[in-house]
């Protein structure tokens, strides 16, 4: 079966050996843990760089859509009840009307599924460099390097049981990579993506679902830490907090309109 995913990991891990280069080129010994560490945060770096136009566009239609609720709202509850055919077209060309008014096409969704395959392509290179698969120009020769460099005896491929059992120091810094990428995540959710969505008009089952959602995140990123290797830890890290920082920015400087951000941005 065709991998379709196979353009985007192959471009990511095209640029993981360009990033791994560029490492070299500053002074760093190729097969040095240093090397690999500043690869692989530059790659997370390029990548997420290279969606900032796609995050640009998504936030100007979530800000449309949100200036589009009103009318939205009030169109569904003039027609509501009214189920004969004359009235669901009728109120069919509303809505389009109102969406061509607010600049929203039927494509508006499309930036924010493009990010999709890119950063899950991101994740699996990542993956692929720390259980030792060669993916692309990220070939055995490369893998081979990532996988013997090492911190005080922690390669990217150490897991947390085999590290605690190697050394409890080794442990206790995944463990607190772990904790730092947790932390992240639950920050960039209660602090800023929360604040940004206005769920007042949805129903209470909603908004309790949103409150719980950074400690999902949170919760999901602990258990996983005991299964993946210290090379996802690192890209969790590096990911969340450009994740933490691209959200603050957001919150900060474009608000959703009639979020709880942009409420407090107003009385402020």
């Amino acid at each position: 079966m065709p991998d379709l995913l196979y353009p985007f990991t192959s471009t990511v891990a095209a640029a993981l050996a360009g990033t791994h280069s560029l490492a070299g080129a500053l002074g760093l010994p190729p097969g040095s843990a240093a090397a690999w560490l500043l690869a692989l945060a530059l790659l997370v770096v390029a990548v997420r760089g290279a969606l900032l136009p796609l995050v640009l566009r998504s936030v100007r239609t979530t800000h449309a859509r949100a200036r589009a609720t009103p009318q939205l709202t009030a169109l569904t509850r003039r027609y509501e009840g009214r189920r004969d055919l004359e009235s669901l077209q009728a109120l069919q060309r509303e809505r389009r009307d109102v969406h061509a008014e607010h600049g929203i096409s039927r494509w508006s969704l499309a930036p924010a599924l493009l990010q999709l395959p890119l950063v899950y392509a991101l994740y699996r290179v990542v993956s692929d460099l720390a259980a030792g698969h060669a993916v692309g120009l990220l070939d055995a020769g490369l893998v081979a390097s990532a996988g013997a460099a090492s911190v005080a005896g922690l390669t990217v491929t150490a897991r947390l049981g085999d590290a605690f059992a190697r050394d409890w120091r080794s442990g206790a810094v995944l463990v607190g990579l772990a904790l730092l990428a947790g932390a992240l995540s639950f920050a960039t959710s209660r602090w800023f993506t929360l604040p940004l969505s206005d769920l007042s008009a949805g129903p209470a089952l909603a908004a309790n679902v949103s409150a719980l959602m950074p400690w999902l995140g949170l919760v999901g990123i602990l258990a996983a830490a005991a299964f993946v290797p210290a090379g996802v830890l690192v890209y969790w890290v590096v990911n969340n907090a450009w994740t933490f920082a691209q959200q603050g920015l957001v919150r900060r400087l474009a608000p959703t309109p009639g979020s709880p951000a942009a409420i407090r941005r107003l009385e402020g």
